[in-house]
């Protein structure tokens, strides 16, 4: 069964409570403190597995939580550190807070390990509470709570070629035909039920990923159909290819199955129709009409909006070369680097933890901003993107960092410092 989509509960470990002990050995009877610490916790890690397609693993098991780590013992005995929990995830999955949706990682492209939620540390044991007036500490630290979230997993495909259109047009034949892959084939609607992807190999030049996208229908954005469960797989391609029953076999016009698949796309994610399109006019050995040539009538309507139109027939493979090799043209001119969601959500900033800052004034008109909060959200965040530097805004506004640097006094102009980071403040 195929799952592109789990709802989940995780948890990290506790950290292991400090120990209370005194060293009481022969000839030793009033010996020091000795409790020694507890051990850290468990992580929560996201790991991208190769071999997997699917998150079916996840409708089945919906609770993960980390072991705790050990408590410390006498003697000075360190607690061991608890292992860490690590969920192995396809390629693609994009992880997200579930009562925000806000992203917390995209495993794609260079990440192929996250550690979302970090185990508690351990508590500190007596020994270290001994001083020259309190010789005999009998208390420990406990260890720190681990941390909790619900979370959405979303596999979202890895292609190049998004290929989209209303049902049984051929999308799968064509993907048997010009790829490795072998979808289902059958001569009734929704046939494809899940996203297949095929790697398309073109001589003399590098080949690409191409994904059959099951048949969209009106309404697919709202939820009407199945076509609101895979257009998620849409979102990380280049460039789209729609493919439409040029002869109407089933009495449907192909002009309108485009603009209804675009006011689908676009309801769905405005940003889709900013991507490159191809038409794939398919099934011309079906044509025997002596009326206007309806490839000529898809030309005029769209080919002036410079969306080229390719006249093709899945089943004999007429036209697929000229289409493939424009494809991989559009392609060539474009970014290889895979779509990659921004992270927006940190979830230390948000389960609890104490991770402090401070605000100084360092010299007039600088002000300094430190701490681990700062500079762990400062790691996460790609300031040189818009959702980016949006985020970093709203840390600044939430956290309270704004409101302290302005009791210290800070005005417009000023310049704020964050390690590495420097900027003029504005309100």
């Amino acid at each position: 069964m195929f799952a592109d989509s789990a709802r989940i509960f995780i948890k990290s470990g506790k950290g292991g409570d400090g120990h209370v002990s005194f060293r009481r050995e022969l000839y030793v009877p009033n010996g020091g403190p000795d409790g020694g610490d507890g051990g850290r916790g468990g992580d929560i890690i996201f790991e991208v597995d190769p071999g997997l397609n699917t998150l079916n693993d996840f409708r089945h098991i919906r609770k993960y939580v980390a072991r705790a780590g050990e408590e410390g013992g006498k003697r000075r005995c360190h607690g061991a550190d608890a292992d860490d929990l690590i969920l192995k995830v396809p390629e693609g999955t994009i992880i997200r807070d579930d009562e925000t949706g806000k992203v917390i990682a995209d495993m794609s492209g260079d990440n192929k390990r996250e550690i979302v939620l970090k185990g508690g540390k351990g508590g500190i044991g007596n020994m270290h509470f001994a001083t020259s007036t309190m010789q005999v500490p009998k208390y420990a630290k406990p260890g720190q709570p681990g941390q909790e979230l619900w979370v959405r997993l979303e596999l979202k495909v890895i292609a190049d070629v998004g290929l989209v259109g209303f049902p049984n047009v051929g999308k799968s034949t064509l993907l048997s035909r010009v790829t490795n892959a072998r979808p289902k084939i059958a001569n009734y609607h929704f046939t494809t039920l899940t996203p297949n992807l095929g790697v398309v190999d073109l001589d003399g030049c590098d080949g690409f990923v191409i994904a059959d996208i099951p048949g969209l229908i009106e309404g697919a954005s709202e939820g009407i159909g199945l076509g609101h469960e895979f257009l998620k797989h849409i979102e990380r391609t280049k460039v789209l290819i729609h493919m439409v029953d040029v002869a109407s076999t089933e009495g449907r016009d192909p002009i309108a199955d485009i603009r209804t698949i675009n006011q689908e796309l676009e309801a769905f994610n405005p940003e889709l129709l900013k991507r490159p399109q191809v038409i794939a006019a398919n099934k011309i050995d079906a044509i025997y009409t002596q009326e206007e040539d309806p490839v000529e009538r898809l030309r005029k309507e769209f080919e002036p909006q410079g969306i080229k139109v390719f006249a093709i027939s899945a089943v004999s493979g007429k036209g697929l070369k000229e289409l493939l090799y424009y494809v991989k043209e559009l392609l060539r001119n474009l970014d290889p680097a895979p779509v990659i969601f921004e992270k927006e959500f940190v979830p230390e900033l948000h389960t609890g933890s104490t991770l402090p800052y401070t605000v100084e004034k360092a010299e007039e008109h600088l002000y300094v901003v430190e701490g681990p909060r700062v500079e762990k959200m400062l790691g996460y965040t790609n300031l040189d993107s818009e959702k980016g530097f949006a985020f970093f805004q709203k840390f600044l506004k939430e956290s309270g960092i704004l409101d302290d640097l302005e009791k210290a006094g800070i005005e417009e102009g000023d310049t704020v410092k964050m390690y590495g980071l420097q900027f003029d403040y504005y309100k």
